[in-house]
């Protein structure tokens, strides 16, 4: 409540709000809502929701956290420099803007896009730009209240838990309106310390992207629709295409231009059925051969395709895997594969990648959830002159990568990959869906479902921890009726099978994982982003009837083992 009323004393810059702080006067859960706590910053960055408080999305929020990097930067080395992209999320350009202000006053050259971008071309800049950091203002594929920003290394990576830990003591050391250092932005420019990125750039990353093509020929019989879901993917795309010889591309028309409010997807993810309604309907009327979708900063990319007289949306877990196939599978056939090739995924991610990399001798590394641990691993293969190695890393959850010129995952690299994909089995009288259904009949019907629990606001926070506890304290000897024999706690580090201990190699990190005596797999694992927590479902069986009846079961017992309602 004290800083509440200092913040409704303080004299805002912006009255939006000034007006909201106005209007929740007198209700104490909305207060303590809005100032109970800062909002993290962590390896993610920042991420909240857009409003007044301390636990918002506002400038003061995102000025006090540059100062923090700033405070860093400066004690780490001299004369540093910030690569600063931003999406089309509300406010997002206006982040941009104080965040590159903040800096240039610390005496931190900040390189600024001078247009929307997405989240890898930031990634690129950083590197191509030999910058000390980076900032990426975006809240990825949360809904249109939301906003934040990532936070990037030297590397082109996002920051490891170390940096980000040093980031939050020197944030935490400040008062939020006393300690900021702030420059006007053109000021700024006028002295230096703001650069507008070079377009140079822009093509350069997309150079890159086009040298991971896998197929010489041009895609010139492909027909797509393109929704970049009212954010930043449409010039990357569109012109990554047009480069691989896709020319008939139709637009989503209401999800074509930049739009933070996201009125015809309110969840812009790719991921979920809603987001590509509109596309689908589309879809339903030109008859393309693949419906492509990137999310607001276009690092993850989603696809429905053609599969009988409608469309199939595919998953993540299918995408990767189909992906690692064709680029294994084509490069071994035009002498490119390189010796030993390193596939990287994700613990969450399905197990079926590992017969299909058994089959075409890639070494397959298991990393945490997270692109910036597979950003590590081509770091590694890099230090070892050996990047070369790596030919794919992917997560389930949309994100695809197939180059090491950027340490994040890329929707325009993934949407020409899949373009490419598609072309290859198009001229085989194949759709993509008939290409997943060879893979499960060679390799068995793995199926993976996630389930997602929402705890909004202070209470859902401390709900959250004690589920995660009480799991912790008891772990289940059953689930869905089949016995565990064997679970991993990546907090402790401990792997337990049979009643034997054993440490874990991956670094901490909030994640419990059980291995059930079917082959099934179950991990549950708060969000780092969003507040919830997710549940990650694995079966494998002969047929895909059996597959989908253990996913039916594991589902109603993920419910029980969280102990909370349907």
């Amino acid at each position: 409540m004290t800083e509440y009323e200092r913040w409704l004393a303080y004299p805002l810059e912006d009255e939006d709000l000034a007006e909201e702080l106005r209007a929740i006067a007198g209700k104490p859960a909305e207060i303590s809502d809005r100032f109970y706590q800062n909002l993290a910053f962590g390896t993610g960055g920042l991420r909240g929701i857009l409003g007044a408080g301390t636990n918002r999305m506002n400038i003061y929020t995102v000025r006090k956290a540059t100062q923090g990097l700033a405070n860093y930067l400066n004690k780490h080395g001299e004369k540093p420099s910030v690569a600063i992209a931003y999406d089309s999320r509300n406010k997002s350009e206006l982040f941009a803007r104080e965040a590159a202000g903040v800096l240039a006053a610390n005496g931190v050259t900040a390189h600024v896009y001078p247009w929307l971008s997405p989240t890898p071309t930031l990634s690129y800049a950083v590197r191509r730009l030999k910058c000390d950091a980076g900032i990426c203002v975006t809240a990825s594929h949360n809904p249109a209240k939301y906003n934040g920003y990532k936070a990037y290394g030297a590397d082109g990576c996002q920051v490891t838990a170390e940096m980000a830990d040093d980031i939050l003591n020197e944030i935490n050391a400040l008062d939020i309106f006393a300690d900021v250092r702030h420059m006007d932005f053109e000021t700024g420019k006028q002295n230096g310390l703001i650069c507008m990125i070079d377009e140079r750039v822009l093509d350069s990353f997309l150079d890159e992207v086009y040298s991971r093509r896998v197929l010489a020929e041009p895609c010139d019989g492909l027909k797509v629709v393109y929704t970049p879901l009212n954010g930043t993917g449409r010039v990357c795309v569109t012109r990554i295409l047009r480069r691989i010889g896709v020319r008939d591309v139709v637009m989503v028309p209401e999800q074509e231009m930049p739009d933070g409010n996201f009125t015809t997807c309110p969840y812009p993810n790719p991921e979920i059925r809603e987001a590509l309604q509109k596309g689908l309907e589309l879809s339903a009327q030109v008859q393309p051969d693949l419906l492509l979708a990137t999310d607001p900063d276009c690092d993850r990319c989603g696809i429905a395709v053609r599969h009988g007289d409608g469309f199939r949306l595919m998953t993540g877990n299918e995408v990767g895997i189909l992906l690692l196939d064709f680029i294994a599978g084509r490069r071994q056939a035009h002498g490119t594969l390189p010796e030993k090739p390193v596939l990287v995924t994700t613990i969450v991610s399905t197990d079926m990648v590992d017969p299909i990399a058994a089959h075409y001798g890639v070494e397959c590394i298991r990393v945490l959830t997270g692109f910036k641990y597979i950003g590590d691993q081509i770091a590694l293969l890099e230090e070892k002159g050996e990047e070369n190695r790596f030919i794919l890393g992917f997560e389930e959850s949309y994100g695809y990568l197939s180059g090491g010129y950027v340490r994040d995952k890329d929707g325009v690299d993934a949407s020409m990959l899949i373009c490419e994909m598609a072309w290859y089995y198009k001229r085989q009288g194949k759709t993509l869906a008939d290409a997943m259904k060879g893979l499960y009949r060679t390799y068995g019907y793995y199926q993976n479902a996630l389930e997602n629990f929402t705890f909004e606001g202070e209470d859902g926070m401390k709900q959250m921890a004690a589920i995660m506890e009480g799991l912790r304290r008891t772990a289940p000897k059953e689930i869905a009726g089949f016995r565990v024999v064997g679970h991993s706690d990546y907090q402790r580090s401990i792997r337990v099978q049979e009643g034997a201990e054993e440490p874990l190699s991956l670094p901490r990190s909030n994640v419990l994982e059980y291995r059930l005596e079917n082959g099934g797999k179950v991990i549950v694992r708060p969000s780092g982003t969003e507040p919830k927590i997710k549940i990650y479902l694995s079966a494998r069986a002969d047929s895909r009837a059996e597959s989908d009846a253990l996913i039916a079961r594991l589902r109603d017992a993920g419910t029980r083992l969280l102990r909370v309602e349907a």
